[in-house]
C-alpha cells in the first residue's frame, strides 16, 4: 500500500481538440484516474482566463476522483470571488489551492480587491467557513519577489494561522535547500502536511524555461550535465536547429530526464513529505512511467 498521496496537475486546454484529448472517453484524464490518484488539480489561465473550461475539466475529474481548483486574486472582486467559489461548491469541488497568481505583464498589482494569498485564505475562511480545504504554495528556495526565505516562511505561518490546511511546493530541484526548508518550517511551528510539486524533466527548453522564466530556481550540477550532454545547437529554443543530431539528443535528454525525476521523487519521499504532486502537462505516457518507476502506483 502506498504510504504517500499521489496527485496530478492538469490545465484547461484552449481548443476543442485539446479538451477532447484531455476529457474525452479514454482520454488523458480517464487514464490518469486509472492510476488511482488521491486528487487531481486544475489550473486556469493567466489573469483568470479560461475559468469556464477549468470548471469543465473539474467536472470530468469529479466523475472518478477528487478535484482541486487553483484560485487566484488576479482581476477579481470580493463578490466575484464569492460567486465563483459558490459555483465550485455547487459542482462538488471542495478543495482550493489559494494563490495570489502571476501578475500580468506591465502591471504592478493584482487589479482586484485582494493583493496577497494571505488575504485570499482569510477571505475564503471568513466567507465559507470549513466548506473548503485550502492548500497554499510553499517556495523552498523563496519566492522570487520575496525578501528572503525566512520572510516567505513567516507568510506561510500566517496562512496557516488564517485557516490554510496544507502546502503544495513550487518547483525545486535543489534537494539540499528543500531539506533545510522542511526543517525550517517545522521549527517555525508550521505543521501543515507538504505535497512536493514535481515537474517532470522531459524537454530541454521547457526545463530551462520553468527554472528561469518565473521561478529563479537553482539547477543542480547533475541536471545541468544532462542538458549539456544533449545540447541542441545553436540552442534548444530554436524551432529549426541546424544540429543534425537534434532528434536523437531530444530522445536521450528525455530518457535521462525521466530517470532524474524518478531519483528526485525518491529523495522527496526520504524527506517524509505527505504526497507527490506531479505536473502532468496534460500528458499520460511519460507521467505514468515516472509514477510507476518511482513506486507511486500500486
Amino acid at each position: 500500500m502506498r504510504k504517500t498521496t499521489l496527485s496530478f496537475e492538469v490545465f484547461p486546454p484552449k481548443t476543442d481538440a485539446g479538451m477532447e484529448k484531455l476529457c474525452g472517453a479514454g482520454g488523458v484524464l480517464d487514464r490518469l484516474c486509472a492510476l488511482r490518484p488521491d486528487y487531481i488539480s486544475c489550473t486556469y489561465g493567466a489573469g483568470g482566463t479560461n475559468v469556464g473550461r477549468n470548471l469543465e475539466v473539474l467536472d470530468k475529474i469529479r466523475e472518478k476522483t477528487t478535484g482541486m481548483t487553483h484560485f487566484t486574486c488576479i482581476g477579481n472582486t470580493r463578490e466575484g470571488m464569492r460567486r465563483q467559489l459558490q459555483t465550485y461548491l455547487e459542482h462538488g469541488i471542495r478543495h482550493v489551492l489559494a494563490l495570489r497568481g502571476d501578475l500580468l505583464p506591465g502591471t504592478s498589482g493584482t487589479g482586484g480587491d485582494l493583493n496577497y494569498a494571505t488575504e485570499l485564505v482569510a477571505f475564503i475562511r471568513d466567507s465559507f467557513g470549513d466548506a473548503f480545504t485550502i492548500a497554499v504554495a510553499g517556495s523552498p528556495e523563496g519566492h522570487i519577489e520575496s525578501a528572503s526565505v525566512e520572510a516567505d516562511i513567516e507568510y506561510l505561518r500566517q496562512k496557516q494561522d488564517l485557516g490554510a490546511t496544507h502546502i503544495m511546493t513550487q518547483l525545486c530541484w535543489d534537494m539540499d535547500q528543500f531539506r533545510r526548508w522542511m526543517d525550517a518550517i517545522r521549527a517555525a511551528g508550521i505543521w501543515m502536511p507538504v505535497d512536493a510539486g514535481v515537474m517532470p524533466v522531459l524537454d530541454q527548453a521547457a526545463t530551462i524555461n520553468m527554472a528561469l522564466s518565473r521561478n529563479g530556481c537553482v539547477m543542480p550540477r547533475a541536471l545541468c550535465e544532462i542538458i549539456s550532454r544533449n545540447w541542441i545547437f545553436p540552442n534548444p529554443f530554436v524551432k529549426d536547429p541546424f544540429d543534425a543530431d537534434a532528434e536523437a539528443k531530444k530522445a536521450s535528454f528525455k530518457s535521462a530526464g525521466m530517470a532524474y525525476t524518478v531519483s528526485q521523487i525518491a529523495q522527496y519521499l526520504d524527506c517524509d513529505v505527505a504526497g507527490i504532486h506531479l505536473y502532468a502537462l496534460n500528458k499520460y505516457d511519460d507521467v505514468a512511467r515516472i509514477a510507476a518507476d518511482a513506486g507511486l502506483t500500486d
